[in-house]
């Protein structure tokens, strides 16, 4: 099939159900490397240039990109959407974007195999003690992390603050962030990559009473809705409990 991933998520599992050869344009937000040309940005796709690509389907996510699937529609595209807000959607649409792209079994065997290893890293932090985390996705405003988010640091073995599971990311005050009193900070800041102490919070320079031990990790480890969601589950099993991993 002549795939188009108009969303760096969707391009990420096309990749990892061996579907790289099949892509036949990618946005320019796209996280990996693949031999495909782009079609603009996530938001503002290049129809004209989607047009000579002759896509047999097009990929898009998050309810951001509505609007761009409603337009693909009107202009007779075939479209997968998925909009996962749980951890559970995010592993259950492996199989429905494998479908999606004439590569259900590969779909499948991947849906398997990440729920295989979401549940080896819960069984290794099982019966330790859940430390509070602060996972803050965006530093200008502050922004807690949401939607999926919460339950990869559940399944990492650490317990989730200011946002409940499934809901939209949000802004958050210094205040609440301090009663929180977070025991860890894990900072994945959109489009910024894991760059150290660029992506690092200066709490000292915010003047905000926040004891806690920082991390710094690659945002597509926690933002992106594809298979480096379980490489970030494991991830912070490691940060948050280094003595099950030694």
């Amino acid at each position: 099939m002549r795939v188009c991933s108009l969303a760096p998520a969707a391009t990420a599992t096309v990749v990892a159900l061996g579907g790289s050869a099949d892509l036949v344009g990618v946005t320019h937000n796209a996280t990996v490397d693949v031999d495909a040309p782009p079609v603009g940005g996530w938001l503002n796709p290049d129809y004209d240039r989607l047009a000579d690509l002759d896509p047999d389907v097009v990929l898009t996510d998050d309810p951001l990109q509505r609007e761009v699937r409603d337009e693909l529609e009107a202009r007779g595209y075939t479209v997968h959407h998925h909009e996962p807000s749980r951890l559970e959607d995010v592993l259950a649409g492996f199989s429905s974007r494998g479908e999606a792209i004439g590569r259900a079994a590969a779909g499948a065997e991947l849906e398997a195999e990440c729920r295989e290893r979401v549940a080896a890293a819960r069984e290794v932090v099982a019966d330790a003690e859940r430390p509070r985390v602060y996972c803050e996705e965006w530093d200008d405003p502050p922004m807690a992390a949401g939607n999926w988010v919460p339950d990869a640091v559940a399944a990492a073995g650490g317990e989730h603050l200011l946002v409940p599971p499934g809901e939209r990311s949000r802004e958050v005050e210094q205040a609440a962030v301090e009663a929180a009193d977070p025991d860890h900070v894990v900072a994945h800041y959109c489009g910024r990559g894991g760059r150290g102490e660029r992506s690092r919070p200066d709490f000292d320079a915010r003047g905000w009473a926040v004891d806690a031990e920082v991390h710094v990790l690659d945002d597509a480890l926690l933002n992106q809705p594809s298979p480096t969601l379980v490489e970030g589950i494991e991830e912070l099993a490691r940060r948050l409990h280094p003595d099950r991993f030694a």
